[in-house]
């Protein structure tokens, strides 16, 4: 599947289409759409919202029918999401910045400070995996969420 074949399925033919399987190709093409129009749209004012509102969904259809192709269930795909989610709300403190200079006012504590190397850690062997796991290649049969993709 080609750029722009890409693009138009998940925008128009599977835009909110959780079933089936998405080939390699037509993920990584529609992710380098996602990102060029990402970078586009943040040079102006209120767009980049509704940019990502607008491509919210198709993006989370196509991460789902990946994740199928690989022979795993479609909701693997949010898990990246939900742990810096989690993270982002019960992380390892709060500091506060100094309005002038922007640096912080105090120093985090040897704990929050491992804490936070922790959770970082854990945080890139989940990326890790991911990446792994999208980029690996089509199941070569059917399996329990469909034919495979034609290419």
């Amino acid at each position: 599947m080609d750029f722009q074949t890409s693009v138009k399925t998940c925008l128009t033919e599977k835009y909110m289409d959780f079933s089936g399987r998405a080939s390699r190709s037509e993920f990584w093409w529609f992710m380098l759409a996602y990102i060029i129009g990402a970078l586009v749209v943040s040079l102006f004012p209120l767009l980049p919202l509704i940019y990502a509102l607008g491509m919210f969904l198709p993006l989370l259809a196509v991460g789902f029918r990946r994740m199928h192709d690989t022979g795993r269930p479609g909701w693997y795909f949010l898990i990246p999401s939900i742990y810096n989610l989690l993270v982002r709300i019960f992380g390892f403190g709060r500091y506060e910045l100094d309005p002038q200079t922007g640096m912080p006012l105090e120093a985090p504590s040897v704990g929050g400070a491992i804490l936070g190397a922790i959770l970082g850690i854990v945080g890139l062997v989940i990326a890790i995996i991911f990446i792994w796991w999208l980029t690996r290649p089509s199941e070569p049969d059917a399996n329990e969420y469909g034919a495979p993709p034609a290419a």
